[in-house]
């Protein structure tokens, strides 16, 4: 598998996953501005969303939409337990959070990023809340589906990066949270790797 990514953007979340998993794979830097991957290629011909992640299976075909692509990686190491078993109740649990985290932390954050001053104010006000519904809904608990780490951790972890780096305050159990996912060893060798590449391209 090859990982079309951008240094700190979304592509973050399926690039620990993959970690996570153990499985082989090849990283890609893309130049989102440009529009190109380090090796050159036009980006839009392989994703012509022009977006990060994009994720190159084995057999050729072209994956796009972080959520769907890290359900897609932890179904290839069932027992990674980065997914809990389809069919089941937490799957949808696990979708739910995918989910949330997706349209109203992920989008919500783009103004933060984009935005005039006033834009980037309003959005900040308007996404601390959600961060406090998180943390409540962490109470108590180690990662967001109970005790056992997921995909929607590595998602979740990849959104509170962004609220760090922008001064977005969140709940004291939020940060703890976000200190222990950064703790990880697959964290550490994701940030690490992104960070060297930024030079590269």
């Amino acid at each position: 598998m090859k990982l079309y990514f951008s240094p700190g953007a979304c592509s973050l979340s399926p690039h620990i996953a993959l970690r996570e998993a153990g499985l082989p794979f090849d990283l890609e830097r893309v130049s989102l501005k440009e529009k190109k991957t380090q090796g050159g290629e036009d980006f839009l011909a392989i994703n012509p969303k022009g977006a990060v992640p994009t994720l190159r299976l084995d057999g050729g075909e072209i994956l796009t939409e972080g959520a769907a692509i890290v359900q897609y990686i932890a179904d290839q190491k069932p027992e990674s337990n980065l997914a809990p078993k389809a069919g089941t109740l937490e799957r949808y649990r696990l979708a739910e959070w995918l989910n949330y985290i997706a349209t109203e932390l992920h989008k919500g954050f783009s103004p933060i990023f984009k935005g005039d001053d006033a834009a980037k104010a309003a959005a900040k006000a308007a996404f601390i809340p959600k961060l406090e519904y998180v943390g409540r809904q962490l109470a108590g608990k180690p990662f967001l589906l109970g005790d056992q780490f997921t995909v929607a951790d590595t998602y979740l972890f990849t959104i509170l990066t962004w609220a760090k780096h922008k001064d977005v305050p969140m709940p004291a159990n939020l940060s703890a949270y976000y200190e222990r996912i950064h703790g990880r060893p697959s964290v550490k060798a994701a940030l690490e790797a992104e960070a060297a590449a930024r030079t590269r391209i």
